[in-house]
């Protein structure tokens, strides 16, 4: 079962992922690090570019690998996952760019991108830590329900709801929003040393109960991170209002031994 912290605020959400990876980079300086994209990331984004500052961190070496992008729509257009990628994470933490890889969407080549794309991260020598937001439906990645939780990175079908999601992203509207992408799959995302999930708001509340409580089923994407020896929830009260053992989520936490990281 994964372990479920309850936070006051996104910033704290992002204080203790980005106090995770801050380790990693001063202990693996080569490290791979698996880049989500939304709203849920971006205090934990903003907290982990404080700390590379501040501790003056190399970061020169550090190699990332995008859970997704949408099909057809040009890499440098300001809502592509690439473009979001560089301004959300590249930059603010002085990455190289070069390092950073997001999954192929041109439709002439879209056939073979997925088998690639997985080929790559394997080559890389895997994911150490892939951060993962959460969408209402329970979809991780693109992973819509009904996602096979075996799969690799491969083409979707994105859901209405999913398209409603993000037409904030398109001036508001859905007809912008492309209706297919290139996503890892659930198998690739569980092939990740550590999982991160994060998820604020009581929209988010119904999601994460079926994820972290409910029955591990396609139905609920997430639910998935059940079956990874190390996943760790971040979540704010409202996000957790629907969980049933919440109480001793914040316990364990509040009791967990210091030398004990996440």
């Amino acid at each position: 079962m994964a372990e479920v912290i309850i936070v006051n605020s996104q910033q704290d959400a992002g204080e203790i992922y980005a106090q995770c990876v801050a380790d990693l980079i001063a202990a693996k300086p080569d490290c791979v690090l698996g880049l989500a994209t939304g709203s849920s990331p971006l205090a934990a984004y903003q907290q982990l570019a404080r700390k590379v500052r501040d501790s003056k961190l190399d970061v020169s070496r550090v190699r990332a690998f995008a859970l997704d992008e949408y099909a057809g729509l040009n890499p440098e257009h300001p809502q592509s996952y690439r473009s979001t990628i560089s301004r959300t994470v590249v930059e603010p933490l002085g990455l190289n760019p070069d390092n950073v890889h997001v999954p192929n969407g041109n439709l002439d080549t879209i056939k073979e991108a997925g088998a690639e794309y997985d080929a790559a991260i394997a080559q890389a020598g895997g994911v150490d830590i892939q951060i993962l937001g959460i969408g209402t439906d329970g979809h991780i990645g693109f992973n819509e329900p009904g996602s096979s939780l075996a799969s690799g990175t491969r083409i979707k079908t994105l859901t209405e709801q999913t398209r409603i999601d993000n037409a904030r992203f398109f001036e508001g509207d859905i007809n912008k929003v492309p209706s297919h992408c290139i996503t890892q799959g659930i198998g690739t995302i569980l092939r990740a040393r550590h999982l991160v999930l994060l998820a604020f708001g009581a929209g988010k509340a119904e999601a994460v109960a079926e994820t972290v409580e409910g029955g591990i089923s396609a139905f609920c994407p997430a639910s998935a991170l059940q079956l990874h020896p190390h996943a760790t929830v971040i979540v704010d009260d409202a996000a957790a209002s629907r969980l049933r053992n919440r109480d001793y989520y914040k316990y364990a936490f509040t009791n967990k031994p210091a030398w004990q990281k996440i």
